[in-house]
């Protein structure tokens, strides 16, 4: 009888293999842990207030010019400290990157990506009555130039007049003490292709039109830049530079080997294709294009990627523990017929958060000023999806725990008739069983932490955007580790589950044509994978 490599495999070569399987994990984490930065770089950057060349319309000759403090020359600083009103002819301007210690740097398109957001400094006056949430209208307008430029050479990026919803309020009511307000969404850039970005931003004070008219006295603009540091990028692009070739040819030997059988593919060995077609997919090193030409839809690329694969673990798992409990009969019996409630949730969660994704991040390519978090509708909407992401994941894990849970019960309980085999027939499946549990107990580990890491993920990003006081250490390991174990765990699937060519051989003895009978009451079907799966199956047929 012909079975799979992880039935016909010696416990040395297993062992090997499984040995330099766990030393490839090993590496994934020290990798993240010792030669990795901290995944993202945050920079905190104070607004200089310029006096503005428009004239009160803001239609007079300079409305195209860009305001900026470095070099001198084209901003005439005020102090709005002094200004008891806020006025319309201010501009705020900030310049990305800022110099340290008199050294001027410039962003690296390896560092990704960059996000934006605003904190606000207004003055408390008694004369003054600022309401808890205020409609607060931004101009902003962001340029960019590169090396070689002249420094006055500012090219237009992006620009938009933007509303956002500002909380304040105060604990101690005296004169010039500062309002405790909530930080605000800006921006968000999916690529860094330029060196130098410049942003200018205006409140415009229009009584007509009642724009900020219940804004207080402005002091300050805090501008936090947050970019994924360039070092983690180029660690992450070297871990997918060598996992997807060797996944990619794993997994066209897998499929080789699978075509080399006279029967067709089982749906488990179709599911396992699936996920490494998914997997092959998320480690292309498509970051590479993005140091020659300018991709803004990077960052919602990725999302998809990583979403199609997430989408294919999560099945391969409810049908890699379901194909072990399956009692129906007919022509539901190895088919996606049996699973269309399970993979029914995970598609609706899956098409849920790329929906989520679109509205956001799709809007983004064609304004980075956009964002779903600037009105209460949209940011609870936003707080709620990425909350029902992670009670889903929890569920998930809850439900395929349970799952392998009854796989284990169900072999448990089909272990007492193996005294009744033969002994080279008992040894077989006696070596099985122990291999599957120790690969169902990885599966669960490996489900574990990617929930672990999907949650942790959706807090991360979402923690600059919904101003809670969240303290989380995002770790270059973590992130370097989970990705490391999703190709080692797929590799370990595609090698242990490849049709072998051996032999188990069967001992003669008196019981041996019994034995046969019984097993020929099986079903033989050319979508039987696994001697295990029969096992698994026997008793519910009998």
């Amino acid at each position: 009888m012909q079975g799979t490599i992880i039935e016909n495999l010696s416990g040395k070569k297993l062992s090997v293999l499984v040995l330099l399987l766990v030393l490839g994990q090993i590496v994934s984490f020290l990798v993240g842990g010792l030669v990795a930065p901290p995944p993202s770089n945050s920079q905190n950057i104070l607004g200089t207030a310029c006096l503005d060349q428009r004239n009160a319309n803001g239609t007079a000759p300079g409305i195209d010019k860009w305001i900026y403090s470095r070099p001198a020359g084209k901003c005439n600083v005020i102090d709005p400290h002094e200004i008891t009103e806020q006025v319309f002819p201010i501009v705020y301007t900030f310049q990305m990157p800022t110099p340290y210690n008199k050294q001027v740097f410039d962003y690296s398109r390896w560092q990704h990506s960059l996000i934006g957001v605003l904190q606000v400094d207004m003055m408390y006056h008694s004369h003054i009555v600022v309401p808890p949430t205020t409609k607060l209208t931004f101009d902003a307008r962001l340029a960019y130039r590169n090396k070689g430029d002249p420094e006055d050479a500012w090219k237009h990026y992006a620009s938009s007049v933007i509303e956002r919803n500002l909380d304040c309020a105060i604990d101690n009511l005296h004169e010039e003490y500062n309002y405790n307000c909530s930080i605000l969404s800006l921006f968000e850039l999916g690529s860094l292709y330029h060196d130098y970005y410049l942003l200018n931003i205006r409140l415009p004070n229009d009584p007509r039109k009642n724009v900020n008219q219940d804004l207080g006295h402005v002091t300050d603009l805090w501008l936090t830049v947050i970019n994924q540091n360039g070092g983690f990028t180029k660690v992450w692009v070297s871990l997918k530079t060598i996992f997807f070739p060797i996944t990619l040819l794993i997994l066209c030997w897998y499929w080789r080997r699978i075509h080399m059988l006279s029967r067709s593919p089982a749906l488990l060995e179709y599911m396992l294709l699936g996920l490494g077609c998914s997997l092959s997919l998320l480690n292309l090193p498509l970051e590479y294009l993005t140091l020659a030409f300018d991709m803004p839809f990077m960052l919602l690329l990725e999302d998809v990627r990583q979403g199609i694969f997430y989408a294919m673990l999560l099945s391969f798992w409810l049908v890699f523990a379901g194909e072990h409990l399956m009692v129906q009969e007919g022509d539901q019996k190895n088919s996606l017929k049996c699973y269309w409630r399970h993979l029914s949730a995970v598609g609706v969660g899956c098409l849920s958060l790329l929906f989520f994704d679109m509205c956001e991040r799709g809007v983004q390519l064609r304004n980075p000023f956009y964002s779903i978090w600037v009105t209460n509708i949209g940011a609870k909407m936003a707080l709620s999806f990425i909350i029902l992401a992670g009670v889903s994941a929890g569920i998930y894990l809850l439900f395929l725990t349970y799952m392998i849970w009854k796989v284990f019960i169900n072999i448990s309980a089909k272990r007492a008739v193996l005294p009744s085999m033969s002994s080279a027939r008992r040894l077989h499946y006696e070596g099985v069983i122990y291999r599957f549990k120790f690969l169902m107990v990885a599966t669960l580990l490996c489900a574990s932490l990617t929930v672990i890491g999907f949650i942790l993920g959706q807090v991360a990003e979402g923690q600059w955007k919904w101003d809670q006081d969240i303290e989380l250490e995002m770790t270059s390991a973590f992130f370097t580790g989970v990705y490391g174990m999703w190709n080692i765990y797929t590799i370990a699937l595609l090698c242990l589950y490849a049709p072998s060519h051996k032999q188990w051989p069967v001992e003669p003895s008196e019981n041996s044509v019994s034995e046969e009978i019984e097993f020929s009451r099986l079903p033989t079907e050319p979508n039987e994978m696994l001697s295990l799966t029969a096992f698994t199956r026997k008793t519910a047929i009998d």
